[in-house]
């Protein structure tokens, strides 16, 4: 492997134009986005004339978009047809691939199925890559039930958070050594979040409390890159959160650390850490 490109998440900065978050992004070194893009279509314009202009200055810009959808009740049919409207409305942009947050957890084997299968057509059809992210509340909420997806679909590629199956599993995943191996080559971009045992996100990172959970996290996405050692570039986006995930102090709701900061600050301590050779 030659680099890995690191990716700004657009989540935390929905405050900011689209012009603003591209610059911010750019200007701090990292060589892309992750966006989940809002139903706005002006701001959906103005996105899309940045972007162009971005990639026209810069053609290794990387652009990964999310499919994200409001949590409704609903058929799996009616779940379908929003899903591909809300995958059609991304074509325009061009993604380098998309993050699908795909199925639900409470859908059956068959019905996911018939999601991912939806979902993989699409894929295909227009050579976009997606990748299905390890979420709560997805078909890939739970380590064990995952795999039952992935020898139907060994072609499924994921995107790895691995912080949700902790709070799914209420543990380190140390029982579930087995099962990592079989799921870590299908991952093919990483969320570097640390959570843990009760949350999918710690207050910091870096505050020494965590240090054992930050080396965990650490062997985990240095297991992920050392199984793509032979791909050209790796995608990781530092993806800490803003509030439900960043915590807050009673009464005030400050937040008891800067998401920008510590994005930053995990970007600068994994090009010191991870391991490329």
């Amino acid at each position: 492997m030659e680099h890995i490109n690191y990716l700004y998440p657009y989540w935390g900065s929905e405050h900011l134009s689209a012009t603003a978050f591209i610059a911010l992004a750019r200007d701090q070194g990292f060589q892309g986005i992750e966006i989940n893009i809002t139903n706005d279509k002006d701001y959906e314009k103005q996105f899309l004339e940045v972007l162009n202009t971005t990639r026209k200055s810069d053609p290794n810009f990387i652009c990964v978009l999310q499919q994200v959808l409001e949590v409704k009740s609903e058929t799996v049919n009616d779940y379908i047809t929003t899903v591909l409207k809300r995958l059609e409305r991304m074509l325009p942009f061009e993604p380098d691939f998309i993050n699908s947050h795909t199925g639900k957890d409470y859908y059956s084997f068959d019905d996911n199925c018939r999601v991912i299968d939806a979902i993989e057509t699409f894929s295909e059809t227009n050579n976009i890559p997606v990748y299905h992210e390890i979420h709560r509340g997805r078909f890939t909420f739970h380590s064990g039930t995952t795999l039952s997806y992935l020898e139907l679909y060994p072609q499924l590629k994921l995107v790895g958070d691995l912080s949700h199956w902790c709070v799914v599993s209420e543990s380190m995943l140390q029982d579930q050594q087995h099962i990592l191996k079989k799921i870590i080559p299908h991952i093919q971009h990483i969320h570097a979040r640390v959570g843990f045992e009760q949350a999918p996100q710690v207050n910091h990172p870096f505050a020494p409390e965590w240090e054992n959970y930050l080396k965990h996290y650490l062997d985990w996405w240095q297991r992920i890159i050392n199984e793509h050692k032979v791909v050209d570039a790796f995608t990781i986006t530092t993806e800490f959160g803003p509030y439900p995930y960043m915590p807050q102090a009673p009464f005030t709701k400050e937040p008891l650390a800067n998401q920008h900061e510590i994005n930053m600050a995990m970007k600068t301590y994994l090009e010191n850490h991870l391991s490329i050779s």
